[in-house]
């Protein structure tokens, strides 16, 4: 199974570091949160990717392009004619796809402008900006279980603040840190899509999550798979310096490979 991974956004709402280079590439610690997100998918086996690019495409073309070199130790032997020599290899074995999707483009588009290194073939899908330690392979089972066209996880994000507990005489009985937000569910990405799916995108102005998964809802074609562990977008700088605090700590929940 392919992992999709949708890379090509402006990612305006972070701005301070956006402007430099792709969201997706935007660093948790010392890695993109988007090797972060196919470390995920590498650890349930799932290694042949495709990277759906837009803004600052090259950025991400380069980190990988160079990925080996990055990742080992180099001597460069200037007296040998600058040859190098690569030690401690330290890479994944992961097959990676880096398509343009266009600089415009919308999240059903990008996923139409890859149909044809799909197939005919069952897919996984997400966003270049979200975290969680979701089991991809339950995840999957759950997919092929229920036969339907698509598969979203579904999360209940942690609420901004934290709260009180408070008795009728304004007693402070206990202070609650970050609680889920209002009950409500909603998409978190980490899709499984049959290859219909693309029936049902147009050009580059599609949504994804407008037009085409409300059409699927409506023919009883979309099931939710509920995730009640850790999820986390990186909307802005806050979601970021969280991100990054959970990692330095080293108990960051979405590190499910170690």
């Amino acid at each position: 199974m392919k992992v999709v991974i949708l890379a090509g956004g402006y990612g305006t709402r972070i701005s301070e570091e956006s402007h430099l280079k792709p969201k997706p590439m935007i660093e948790i610690g010392e890695y993109p949160i988007l090797w972060h997100i196919m470390k995920i998918y590498s650890s349930f086996g799932f290694n042949d990717f495709i990277i759906c690019l837009g803004y600052k495409g090259y950025k991400i073309k380069d980190y990988f392009l160079n990925y080996y070199l990055y990742r080992s130790d180099v001597t460069v032997d200037f007296t040998q004619g600058n040859q190098s020599i690569k030690y401690n290899q330290k890479t994944e074995p992961w097959k990676i796809t880096l398509a343009e999707t266009g600089l415009e483009s919308m999240t059903g588009g990008r996923v139409k402008q890859i149909q044809k290194y799909i197939g005919n073939e069952p897919f996984l899908l997400t966003y270049g900006d979200g975290l969680g330690d979701i089991d991809i392979k339950e995840l999957v089972d759950f997919h092929h279980s229920h036969g339907k066209m698509a598969t979203l996880t579904t999360v209940q994000p942690t609420g901004r603040f934290g709260s009180l507990d408070i008795s009728k005489e304004k007693e402070v009985l206990a202070f609650k840190e970050k609680v889920k937000g209002d009950g409500g569910w909603i998409n978190g990405g980490y899709f499984v899509l049959q290859p219909e799916i693309f029936q049902f995108l147009e050009d580059e102005k599609t949504v994804l999550e407008k037009e085409p998964l409300e059409k699927l809802a409506n023919l009883g074609q979309l099931m939710a798979f509920r995730h009640t562990g850790f999820w986390q977008p990186m909307d802005t700088l806050r979601d970021k310096n969280y991100l990054e605090e959970l990692w330095k700590s080293g108990k960051a929940p979405w590190k499910i490979w170690e």
